[in-house]
């Protein structure tokens, strides 16, 4: 029997607000335990929540930008639970009418084998505001639990899609194209580690034809892209196993171990009516008008998608390239500066996307915090452009740039790196080498190419890699007849 995967993916993010989304104790991160809880926060008698118009904004901004319903009254409830880090024994969340209600999301899945990707659309069921509950702390108390509370009020926003996507490829473009837009828009700080973004992935499989949903399960609290998809993969093949040796799957919440790779049940799955979910009476109804909309929409930067259609357009990347160089605000800007130095958008992206990630990568660093300016990179590729240097020599250049060295021109200078493309001088060398290695030239005219090769290496060589290789092969082919 053939299976298929149906994923939906809810993703938790934490809102770039300074305060909680119901009191005014601060959300900074690495704080010491209970020292950012309020009164409110820990659910004291008496108090009452004030919602952060901060949080309001920043669903408005997401809304704006995947092209969804804004709700123009929206409603908080109570989704009742007990558990030790949740001190209301409730939390103040969005049922029956969320903020945020439909839109979609384009995403670009890479093609196994072609290098090639392809675009899908992603639909969203919806975005709600609630609060965060506090952490569990486990280690270090000689057997007992501790409780943080300084997360709980902390303001996320929701973000569940239709279970549309097909494979853990898909799942991790989405989440990965969710993840720049939250960050590009500055409504998330989008810092997986410190669970700024958080991801829920409801895995099932049915057989392939069959117009009915498996029964699914839910993987909790993927704080990585690597983790999301060996997750994924995992619980599919689990099930498949399972159901394929005669068992039956039941609805739960698992948790991912990275160590073993393995998934493992955490609970049973509760549904909305376990949580006997009503309108919370503390908290009015949300109002909003068209004017406060329309100010929201008036700061919205240029989106991914459009800046996408646009380095297509402008540039002449691809559209998965394009992607790859909107993944942030900080690698767009500087792709597109290196771009506009040196008139070469394509070159450019080849050498963003290869040269410096790698570099970068190797380093540990950041594009904001890259030793090479990408007015020095668009320096350099103008420099492969008009032919000083050739793409061998470029690197050696690319180096002396990393390490500081000074600017292009000087270190091609200083190092005597540019391409040698006097035609008199060239000729020079490739007499030598055709004298030095008759027996190549011999094998080249009995017709085998690889001696042509081994010609143009040996050219190269004496030149120090500065001939130019274009140059080269013409007067090879030339004085070979």
């Amino acid at each position: 029997m053939k299976w298929e995967t149906v994923i939906g993916l809810e993703v938790h993010t934490q809102l770039a607000t300074k305060s909680k989304i119901f009191s005014g104790s601060s959300t900074a991160f690495g704080s010491a335990p209970n020292t950012q809880a309020s009164a409110v926060d820990i659910a004291l008698p008496g108090v009452l929540p004030v919602l952060n118009k901060g949080a309001v904004e920043c669903a408005i901004k997401f809304a704006l930008a995947i092209g969804a319903t804004l709700n123009r009254v929206n409603v908080f409830d109570r989704k009742n639970y007990f558990y030790p880090d949740l001190p209301k024994g409730y939390q103040i969340s969005q049922l029956a009418k969320p903020i945020v209600e439909g839109g979609a999301l384009t995403i670009q899945v890479p093609s196994t084998g072609s290098g090639q990707a392809e675009e899908r659309v992603i639909n969203l069921t919806r975005a709600h505001l609630e609060e965060d509950a506090g952490k569990s702390l486990h280690e270090d108390f000689h057997g007992m639990t501790g409780i943080d509370l300084n997360r709980a009020g902390t303001p996320l926003l929701e973000i569940v899609s239709e279970p549309e996507m097909r494979s853990s490829a898909e799942a991790v473009a989405y989440a990965r194209a969710l993840h720049t837009l939250v960050t590009w828009i500055g409504i998330c700080d989008g810092n997986m580690q410190e669970g700024s973004f958080r991801v829920d992935a409801n895995v099932s499989v049915r057989p392939v034809g069959q117009a009915e949903f498996g029964t699914r399960r839910e993987i909790k609290n993927l704080n990585s892209f690597k983790f999301l998809q060996q997750a994924i993969d995992f619980e599919v093949r689990w099930q498949i196993e399972t159901l394929e040796d005669g068992g039956r799957i039941e609805q739960a919440t698992v948790l991912f171990d990275p160590d073993s790779g393995e998934t493992r049940m955490m609970r049973s799955k509760e549904d909305a009516h376990d949580y006997r979910y009503f309108p919370d009476p503390d908290l009015l109804p949300v109002k909003l008008d068209e004017d406060w909309i329309e100010a929201v929409r008036a700061t919205l930067p240029e989106l991914p998608a459009a800046m996408q259609a646009r380095f297509q357009s402008d540039y002449g990347v691809s559209p998965y390239d394009a992607t790859v160089l909107t993944g942030s605000r900080a690698l767009a800007d500087y792709f597109e500066a290196a771009a506009r130095a040196c008139g070469q958008g394509k070159l450019a992206a080849n050498w963003v996307m290869g040269e410096l990630s790698a570099a970068l990568n190797k380093a540990d660093l950041s594009i904001a915090h890259s030793p090479v300016s990408a007015t020095q990179l668009g320096a350099l590729i103008a420099r492969i452009q008009d032919g000083t240097l050739s793409g061998k020599l470029a690197k050696q250049v690319f180096e002396g740039l990393w390490e500081g060295a000074g600017e292009v021109d000087a270190i091609i200078e200083a190092r005597g790196l540019k391409q040698m493309s006097d035609s008199g001088e060239l000729e020079k060398i490739i007499d030598e080498v055709l004298a030095a290695n008759a027996k190549s030239v011999e094998e080249f005219r009995a017709g085998k190419e690889k001696a042509f090769n081994a010609l143009i290496g040996q050219v190269m060589k004496a030149s120090k890699g500065r001939a130019n290789p274009e140059q080269v092969n013409a007067l090879l082919k030339q004085k070979l007849g």
